[in-house]
């Protein structure tokens, strides 16, 4: 019987064995990540975190995000070194029939594959679902993660987090006149999917033990970009008036922005009549509360740009986080507007184990955090195909048949 010891179990080929001090709510659970960039590394390292064994696999060149910075560390850039902990690297050359024999002894006992390799491209390497994986695994969950599907006007094309932002109609709605139709920020088409493709593959690992077997899980950037296109969509579809940017404003609520005060800019949210009354009476602007043209939400929305100076005139005499601190215990949404490094020096980010470090490794917590549970950090993100010849011997391959590997540049230990 084989037997290979990893993160607090014993995996079994042909299942898993869990001892009883086993934590992490998907510890059990194996996968197989052919996944690079964001989307589907941010995926799979949700699931690490929480006990699944990730096992990489990447290409001959690596995960080219290895490659975007600086900042390094020891060569490997901190945009991959956020989404990679609690997994190991295994460098495998698919395009070659030892490779795919190699990997399809990785899919014995995996019970998610997830990969968002170019559409086609399995298929052109005769790993594809419907053709080979569906019949030979049948218990398989494989979660491909595209920018717009395999067909349609834009099927097959290469997705972007900024391009699909722009195809979905992000841009429109962010920014302001000055600016013009902006990006957000944070690549958060990429993330959304991640977090879609986390609660897909629960779901499919939900009805597989109801059913008995596996499914494919066909994520998107482009539908995922257009499902979270909240309130614009439901606005644009009851009304028939196309959406514009807003600036900080929400289009629906007012107040609801950013303020400038004496020292720094805060952002207040009162959505709703109570709210608002206790947002007045905290900087004694009971004229304001009293004003019919405020007297309402809808009216409040109507008359926004009136509402906005006359807050505007009393707040910018406040301390921004003093203020802050008062509105927020009075019951009124404030804060004030912090850097990345005020955020991670913050004492609640701290407090709420969110600011952590594993080994040589620092980087943000676990944000879901279960009673019973709990997530953990247990190994820094990997090296390029650090754990090669440590997985393929637990599959039960020699030392001289994973010589033969890396000779025919089938398993790689140094990147191309």
């Amino acid at each position: 019987m084989f037997l290979a010891r990893y993160r607090g179990y014993v995996l079994e080929k042909g299942g898993v064995i869990l001892p009883e001090d086993t934590t992490g709510a998907m510890a059990g659970l194996k996968v197989i990540d052919l996944t690079r960039v964001l989307g589907g590394p941010y995926a799979t390292q949700i699931l690490a975190d929480h006990g699944a064994c990730v096992i990489k696999v990447e290409p001959p060149q690596g995960d080219e995000v290895r490659d975007w910075g600086p900042p390094f560390f020891e060569g490997n850039a901190s945009y991959f070194l956020g989404l990679n902990r609690n997994k190991r690297s295994l460098a495998l050359d698919l395009s070659k029939n030892s490779g795919r024999n190699v990997f399809f002894r990785l899919l014995e006992d995996a019970d998610v594959l997830i990969e968002n390799l170019k559409t086609g491209t399995l298929e052109k390497w005769q790993l594809g679902y419907n053709d080979v994986l569906q019949a030979k695994f049948p218990k398989l969950i494989h979660c491909r993660i595209s920018g717009y599907g395999a067909d349609g006007p834009l099927g097959g094309l290469p997705g972007y987090d900024a391009i699909v932002q722009a195809y979905a109609g992000w841009f429109s709605v962010n920014g302001d006149s000055e600016s013009g139709p902006t990006r957000i920020g944070i690549p958060m088409v990429d993330m959304g999917t991640g977090l879609y493709s986390v609660i897909g593959i629960l779901m499919a690992l939900r009805e597989r033990q109801q059913s008995g077997i596996g499914q494919f899980i066909d994520m998107t950037l482009y539908d995922c970009a257009v499902s979270l296109m909240h309130p614009h969509i439901p606005n644009y579809m009851l009304s028939n008036e196309t959406p514009v940017p807003t600036g900080n404003a929400h289009p629906n609520i007012s107040p609801y922005d950013r303020f400038h005060t004496k020292t720094v800019d805060i952002f207040i949210g009162a959505g709703n009549d109570r709210a608002f009354n206790r947002l007045c009476s905290s900087i004694e602007a009971d004229d304001i509360a009293l004003d019919h043209r405020f007297a309402t939400s809808k009216s409040r929305n109507e008359n926004r740009e009136a509402l906005t100076k006359a807050l505007s005139d009393i707040i910018i005499k406040e301390d921004g986080e003093a203020l802050c601190d008062r509105l927020m215990r009075a019951g009124v949404p404030a804060g004030p507007i912090l850097n990345t490094a005020q955020v991670m020096n913050a004492e609640h980010t701290k407090h709420r184990k969110m600011n952590v470090h594993c080994d040589w490794w620092r980087g943000a917590g676990i944000p879901i955090k279960f009673g019973r549970t709990p997530g953990a950090i247990t190994t820094p993100p990997p090296k390029f195909g650090v754990h090669g010849r440590e997985i393929l011997k637990e599959y039960g391959l020699s030392d001289e048949e994973i010589d033969k590997l890396i000779r025919e540049n089938v398993l790689i230990e140094k990147r191309s």
